[in-house]
């Protein structure tokens, strides 16, 4: 019985689409189908290398992948890309001397293709990040987590005119190089960043609307301007207990938040009031009673409180 193949008859774009939703070995095989889908794979718009694929290769195959992703990434005449992600660290256990994959060169392909969205999760990666990817104009979302890496240098010329969403775990970036990163992103909307911070944590981002902050408490805070801010979680430890100065900088700078998700894990005693939280209409507590009693004085407006209360 013959059977039509209306999926090989939709345009390029549609069935470019289809292939985004696969992984990327599963879109290059799709080549074998027919001669329509042969080349097909070189302009999908989402690139993904995950753990499983690159646990996969073996000394015999590496090279051919190496070449598979120089030609997918750098043929000047694709389509623009949506979206770029590594995850796992195999590709760290393939930089070895006799294997080196390009990741800068990649990252910069994926930049020359106008990519909207980079997601890198590199563990125990000793390379650096390409000067280009702090200037890429097409991006919005950028992700940056790498376990037991080396600490990336931001360069001194910085411009992410459009990036909204920023995410920057395990200490990545630090200092001088993650408030250069964030003073140069002029739209950012929703801010990420964890794990320990050993210096004064500096923002100004007018459109920020949300802020999510996961660490011990650090030696200052200059949050300034935030006047967007809609939603706030909060995580803090207090490594040092000279910190409590810290926290009510912290705090007054997101005062204009109207939802915010707290989880403190020890208790000092307060001797300062927190700063008065006028537009806090929701408030999600989790730590012990002491301080849920002094963050209600300070939220004369709140309309939602739920409370997990440490004993």
């Amino acid at each position: 019985m013959y059977v039509e193949d209306r999926i090989s008859n939709f345009p390029d774009h549609i069935r470019c689409h289809i292939l985004s939703f696969l992984p990327i070995q599963e879109a290059v095989r799709a080549s074998i189908i027919s001669t329509k889908w042969r080349n097909l794979f070189a302009s999908i718009s989402t690139v993904d290398f995950d753990t499983y694929l690159l646990c996969g290769l073996t000394d015999r195959n590496v090279d051919s992948f190496k070449n598979f992703v120089d030609r997918l990434l750098k043929f000047p005449d694709q389509l623009s890309l949506d979206c770029f992600r590594i995850r796992g660290d195999e590709i760290a256990s393939w930089n070895d001397g006799d294997h080196d994959f390009d990741v800068s060169g990649w990252i910069c392909g994926a930049v020359c293709r106008g990519v909207k969205e980079i997601d890198l999760y590199l563990d125990n990666f000793c390379h650096t990040l390409p000067a280009l990817l702090f200037t890429c104009h097409s991006l919005r979302t950028l992700t940056l987590v790498a376990k037991d890496s080396k600490i990336f240098e931001v360069p001194s010329e910085v411009c992410l005119r459009n990036l909204k969403t920023l995410c920057i775990t395990n200490s990545v970036l630090i200092g001088d190089s993650l408030n250069r990163l964030i003073s140069n992103c002029h739209v950012l909307e929703d801010l990420t960043f964890d794990e320990s911070l050993n210096y004064v944590v500096v923002i100004n981002a007018p459109n920020l609307v949300y802020f999510r902050y996961d660490s011990v408490l650090v030696k200052g805070y200059s949050l300034s301007n935030m006047k967007s801010l809609e939603k706030a979680e909060i995580c803090i430890w207090f490594g040092s207990s000279n910190y409590e100065t810290s926290a009510i900088h912290l705090f007054q700078g997101i005062c204009n938040v109207r939802s915010l998700r707290l989880t403190i894990h020890e208790v000092i005693p307060l001797t300062s009031r927190f700063p008065i939280l006028h537009n806090l209409i929701e408030f999600e507590f989790l730590g012990k009673e002491i301080w849920l009693v002094e963050f209600l004085h300070c939220a004369p407006n709140l309309k939602t409180l739920t409370v997990l209360l440490q004993v």
